[in-house]
C-alpha cells in the first residue's frame, strides 16, 4: 500500500497489495535455494509464490515476478527444442521466434498488487456504505463477510495473514460493527497494518470518509 495522504496533500496512492508483506515471510511457499532444489528441478524467480498444490500461484505473485517466471519457461522451452533438432553433423540452432505484441495489462489476469489495490476499494467502500448505525441482522451479515472473504480471497497467504489478524488474542483487531464511523475506522487500522509492516507511512484515519465516501474537502474530487 502507498504512502496515506495528508488532508491537503497530493492525492494518495493505493496499496501494492492486500497484505503484500506475506510472500517474504512465507518463505516455504516461495522459490527455494538452489542448494535445496532437488535434482532435476529448476529454481524458481524470486517472489514466485507456490499455491497449496505446490504450483505457481499467479494471484498471489507480482507481475513482475510472474513474467520472470514465465520468461524461464519460455528460455526453457526454446533450449529443449533446439537440443532436440540439433544432429551429429549440423549443430544450427532455430532463430527466436518474432515477439508477440503484449496485451493491454488490463485484458490480464490479475497479480496480487492489481487484486489487492481492486479489493482495497471494495473493502472501503463497503465501509462508506455501511449505515450509520447498524442493525443486529446488518452487523451479523457484515460479520459473515468479512470471515468467508477471509477464506476465500485468492491469495491465499494473503487471506491466512487476514484471518490471523482479525483473530489477535487480545481481541483489538476484531471487526468493529455497530456503524459506519467505527467500520471505517477498523477497516482503515487494518489497511495501516500493510503500512506499518512495509515501512510506509500510515493513513491519518480521521480522514478516511473524505478519502472513500465524501471526497476531499479541497475539492480535488469534485
Amino acid at each position: 500500500m502507498a504512502d496515506s495522504p495528508e488532508p491537503t496533500g497530493a492525492q494518495p496512492k493505493l496499496p501494492k497489495g492486500l497484505f503484500p508483506h506475506i510472500p517474504a515471510a512465507a518463505s516455504s511457499s516461495t522459490a527455494t535455494k538452489d542448494d535445496d532444489v532437488p535434482p532435476g528441478g529448476t529454481r524458481l524467480p524470486n517472489g514466485v509464490i507456490l499455491d497449496k498444490d505446490g504450483k505457481p500461484c499467479r494471484l498471489c505473485t507480482s507481475a513482475a515476478s510472474w513474467r520472470a517466471l514465465t520468461k524461464q519457461a519460455k528460455i526453457q522451452t526454446a533450449a529443449g527444442t533446439a537440443s532436440a533438432t540439433t544432429t551429429p553433423s549440423s549443430s544450427t540452432t532455430t532463430a527466436p521466434a518474432a515477439p508477440v505484441p503484449s496485451v493491454m495489462q488490463s485484458e490480464c489476469p490479475p497479480d496480487v498488487e492489481e487484486l489487492g489495490r481492486s479489493t482495497w476499494t471494495l473493502l472501503h467502500s463497503m465501509t462508506a456504505a455501511y449505515p450509520v448505525k447498524a442493525t443486529p441482522e446488518q452487523q451479523s451479515e457484515m460479520g459473515m463477510f468479512l470471515k468467508l472473504f477471509a477464506r476465500l480471497y485468492p491469495c491465499w497467504v494473503c487471506a491466512e495473514d487476514f484471518r490471523t489478524w482479525m483473530a489477535e488474542p487480545s481481541g483489538r483487531n476484531k471487526p468493529r460493527l455497530s456503524g459506519r464511523s467505527d467500520f471505517g475506522t477498523w477497516m482503515c487500522e487494518a489497511h495501516n497494518e500493510v503500512n506499518r509492516k512495509l515501512g510506509k507511512k500510515e493513513f491519518d484515519c480521521r480522514f478516511w470518509e473524505e478519502r472513500w465516501r465524501t471526497g476531499w474537502k479541497d475539492g480535488r474530487c469534485d
